[in-house]
């Protein structure tokens, strides 16, 4: 046991050691990518500005005195905004007049006709005027600053050249954004940190391995003591009985070894044997006393560990509570944000798939949420307008239905209340709603009615399934999923029938090739009517 505590101690420090490396180089590697990058991008925004002065030089010496200077330079302006730039909307060259107006700008033509001579970025540089500086000297020159990257619309950090087109004093010049080299960095710093995992998972390994050695060794070493004892005690049994000597060849152990002479020489003298044999008796009997204790302490020991179990698994069953509970804050800082980014820049189709998943995470929370406090909660009862409260679902699931490539229509009679609980009136609709955006044909159309029929109240939800439902009875049971393609846990019918069942609530289902139909008969209430 100590060697393989000596081991896992080595084990820790090579790895620790060769962890610290790994960052150091990588740290080196890091400053040397990001110097090489600036080096390359410098050259290439170089060779482009001088590119775009050469044009400029070659159509002024040509048509110069042809025609006037304001035709020819909206032409130049013209031709270089259409044929210089990236595809990502970054490359691009801009213009300014010496005095700082802006000239041309390809991708914040707003600037056009704007003087930015006194503009500075969140650093404080003054970008134009610097810009203009470093451009008449000989040979032009390059300066870093923060600027908005066209493809994300966020300041990014950016670094430009420039040179002086003299004859009608514009500063001629192109960027490119630095943030690239930072995505690069970043995905190596992952490699390198599932690197680290690895080796972290490989100590535990060893250490693991460590383990089951001394474990295997210790076992290997109780079981010859206890072949040794079983051996010595087969030899004072037969001694008890006929004048006999241990054959010292059988004994592995030296310790025994010696031992067994001294029992031989204790055999030989007959007139010492009862009183031997007395002494022998003695200390088994004080074996069994130290067994019995032993065995007094493992059932201690035992009784311990079961209390231990039962604490554990109601720490487990708070931990799960504590954990859904958790889940709430940030799915509302998620939901909250979306909302004020949508407010601030309008509607965006990648935000509305990612909003749209928000909410099918939110009603996945409410799900979870209900099943850990339906048995320790009794939801209040209250007058619900049934009219409104269908009507703000539907619209809540609207942008999850058409990112999935399906519509949502609403045939909602006015004026309907029911006396239910609106958590457990919400766990009916939601989930309805989320099945059948999961189930239902691309393309298709999902319908949700309610109405008053006599005494009842009666909730629809009509769409076209991908395939009937092979049987309408087993979709309510715990875990059972129709469609094992489609995610889910497959308890969300099971919540519905729990519901439906507490609050006397018919569930009627059919479904066939062209339609499936669930229809909820909920009993009506003529308090409920009368506060309607």
């Amino acid at each position: 046991m100590w060697g393989a505590s000596i081991l896992l101690v080595l084990a820790v420090l090579a790895t620790l050691l060769a962890i610290s490396i790994e960052y150091w180089e990588f740290d080196r590697e890091t400053q040397q990518l990001r110097h090489r990058y600036i080096e390359e991008q410098k050259k290439q925004i170089r060779y482009d500005t001088n590119r775009v002065l050469h044009f400029i030089e070659t159509e002024y010496q040509k048509r110069r005195g042809t025609i006037p200077d304001t035709v020819l330079q909206a032409q130049i302006k013209d031709a270089i905004a259409s044929l210089y730039g990236r595809p990502d909307g970054t490359g691009y060259i801009f213009i300014y007049g010496y005095d700082g107006t802006c000239l041309l700008d390809p991708v914040q033509p707003y600037n056009v006709g704007k003087n930015l001579l006194d503009f500075r970025d969140s650093n404080g540089v003054q970008v134009i005027k610097d810009l203009i500086d470093v451009s008449r000297r000989p040979g032009g020159g390059f300066v870093r600053y923060t600027w908005i990257k066209p493809t994300t619309r966020r300041p990014s950090p950016k670094i430009s050249y420039a040179r002086a087109f003299k004859p009608w004093r514009w500063m001629v010049g192109t960027g490119v954004y630095l943030d690239e080299v930072e995505k690069v960095i970043a995905q190596r710093r992952e490699a390198l940190r599932e690197k680290t995992y690895n080796s972290i998972a490989k100590l535990l390994l060893l250490m693991g391995a460590l383990f089951v050695v001394g474990l295997l060794g210790v076992r290997y070493l109780n079981r010859v003591i206890r072949k040794e004892v079983q051996s010595f005690t087969r030899y004072f049994e037969r001694a008890a009985k006929s004048h006999i000597v241990i054959d010292e060849s059988q004994v592995r152990l030296a310790e025994f070894k010696k031992l067994a002479r001294v029992i031989n020489e204790m055999l030989s003298e007959v007139h010492e044997r009862k009183r031997k044999l007395r002494e022998i008796n003695l200390l088994l009997e004080e074996k069994v006393e130290s067994k019995t204790a032993d065995l007094k302490e493992r059932n201690r020991l035992l009784e311990e560990e079961k209390a231990f179990s039962v604490a554990l698994v109601q720490a487990q069953d708070s931990f799960i509570r504590q954990s859904i509970h958790e889940i709430n804050t940030p799915l509302a800082v998620i939901m909250t944000h979306i909302d004020i980014f949508k407010m601030k820049y309008g509607e965006n189709r990648y935000l509305a798939k990612i909003e749209a998943a928000a909410k099918m995470i939110a009603t996945i929370y409410d799900d979870l949420s209900y099943m850990v406090k339906k048995d320790r909660f009794d939801y209040a009862v209250g007058v619900i307008d049934f009219s409104g409260f269908l009507r703000e679902r539907v619209r809540f699931f609207l942008e999850i239905a058409q990112g999935n490539r399906l519509e949502l229509s609403e045939e909602i009679e006015e004026g309907i209340s029911i006396r239910f609980s609106d958590i457990e009136l919400q766990r009916i609709v939601d989930n309805n709603l989320s099945n059948a955006i999961k189930y239902a044909r691309e393309h298709s159309e999902i319908a949700v009615a309610l109405s008053r029929n006599g005494e009842e109240i009666v909730l629809e939800f009509r769409s076209r399934s991908r395939q009937p439902i092979a049987d309408t009875r087993k979709i309510f049971e715990a875990f059972h999923r129709e469609d094992r393609e489609v995610g889910g846990f497959g308890l969300g019918l099971q919540i519905v029938r729990s519901i439906c069942e507490k609050n006397g609530v018919r569930i009627e289902v059919d479904s066939g090739e062209e339609e499936t139909i669930f229809c909820y008969r909920f009993k009506g209430d003529d308090d409920a009517r009368a506060a309607a």
